[in-house]
C-alpha cells in the first residue's frame, strides 16, 4: 500500500526527499531500464523541477500556416489543435510535447501564463522553447533543447493531444508521471509507479545513512556491504 494518499501527497514527498537520478535507480532494478529521455532536454532554470501526470501532445511540421487547398481542414487551422491541447491541461499535469523537428520552438511565455492559470506542473518539449525571460519570470518548469525565438505558427501544428507518443524511444502514455530536474527527465509508467517511488522513497531515507557513515570513515566497500545503496 502507498505511503502517500494522492498525487499531490506523492508529488510533495518527491520535490523535498528525492531527486531523478534516485527513482531512476529504482525503475533499474524493476527492468525497466530505458525511461530516461534525451539527455539534450534541459530545464531552462537549473532549479526547475517538474513533477506530474503527462498530458501527451502530438505535433507535425507544416510549411504554410493556413493552407487554403487541401484534403485535411486542420491545415486550414492556424497551429492545428493547440491551443485545446493547452485548455485541456489539468491540475499537476505536465505538457509533454514531440513529432516536430527542431526548427522551430513548441513552448512560450503566454503558453505559460495559461498552464500556470490551469494548474499545470510544468511543460517538457522534445524541441525548443522560446520567450525565456518571460518563462523565468513567470517561474514555470520547462524543459527543453534551450531557447529559439522561431515561430511555431507557418512551420507546425498540433495533430492530436492525450494519445500515445515516444520521445527518443521512451513511450509516454496519457497519465505516466514525468519526473524531471538538472540531471535529466525520467518517464515513470503508470503500472510502475508506486514501486518506483515507494523505492525511491526508501532508498533516499537509506543514502542518508550510508551518507552519515562515510562522513564518520566507514570505506565505501564497508558502506556498500552494509547498506546495498551507494
Amino acid at each position: 500500500m502507498a505511503i502517500w494518499k494522492s498525487d499531490k501527497e506523492l508529488f510533495e514527498i518527491a520535490k523535498k526527499e528525492l531527486f531523478v537520478a534516485l527513482v531512476g535507480d529504482v525503475l533499474d532494478k524493476l527492468n525497466y531500464q530505458h525511461q530516461f529521455l534525451s539527455p539534450n532536454l534541459k530545464p531552462l532554470d537549473n532549479d526547475f523541477v517538474v513533477i506530474g501526470r503527462a498530458m501527451t501532445v502530438l505535433e507535425a511540421d507544416v510549411f504554410e500556416e493556413v493552407v487554403k487547398e487541401t484534403n485535411n481542414p486542420l491545415m486550414k487551422k492556424p497551429f492545428g489543435i493547440m491551443f485545446e491541447a493547452l485548455d485541456s491541461l489539468k491540475e499537476n499535469e505536465v505538457y509533454i510535447c514531440t513529432g516536430a523537428s527542431p526548427r522551430y520552438a513548441l513552448w512560450g511565455g503566454l503558453m505559460s501564463t495559461r498552464a500556470i492559470k490551469l494548474g499545470a506542473a510544468g511543460a517538457v518539449v522534445n524541441g525548443y522553447s522560446r520567450d525565456t525571460n518571460e518563462i523565468l519570470n513567470l517561474n514555470f518548469p520547462t524543459f527543453s533543447f534551450g531557447g529559439y525565438a522561431q515561430d511555431q505558427g507557418p512551420r507546425g501544428k498540433v495533430i492530436d493531444y492525450r494519445v500515445p507518443i515516444e520521445i527518443d524511444g521512451v513511450r509516454i502514455n496519457p497519465g505516466d508521471i514525468i519526473y524531471g530536474d538538472r540531471d535529466g527527465v525520467l518517464v515513470i509508467p503508470q503500472e510502475v509507479e508506486e514501486e518506483a517511488f515507494t523505492g525511491g522513497i526508501e532508498k533516499a531515507r537509506g543514502e542518508q545513512l550510508v551518507k552519515k557513515a562515510l562522513e564518520e570513515g566507514m570505506s565505501t566497500v564497508d558502506a556498500f556491504n552494509k547498506f546495498g545503496i551507494m
